[in-house]
């Protein structure tokens, strides 16, 4: 038996950059759903949640560190080969 549910659904179309993408897909897990993070994504925008940290990847979390931090400092080189090790 399926299940069903209440909440209907429509499909959009959307212009990003093509390594937006890329680097989303490339964060999701196998079993993680590109349009389930970014309904999330618009929902923390709705409610005017900037940062949802729980929905993020370690990944995503090393870089929004990185993006804050001056990259002469280092922090900045700790975080870089914490991404380098997270990506191996």
């Amino acid at each position: 038996m399926k299940r069903r549910s209440k909440t209907k659904f429509t499909q959009i179309h959307v212009s990003i950059p093509v390594r937006v993408l890329e680097d989303l897909d490339d964060s999701l897990a196998f079993n993680q759903s590109r349009s389930r993070i970014i309904t999330k994504l618009i929902m923390n925008y709705l409610h005017g949640d900037q940062v949802n940290i729980g929905s993020m990847t370690k990944r995503q979390i090393i870089i929004a560190l990185m993006n804050q931090t001056d990259s002469d400092s280092p922090q900045y080189i700790l975080l870089n080969s914490l991404l380098l090790t997270e990506v191996e």
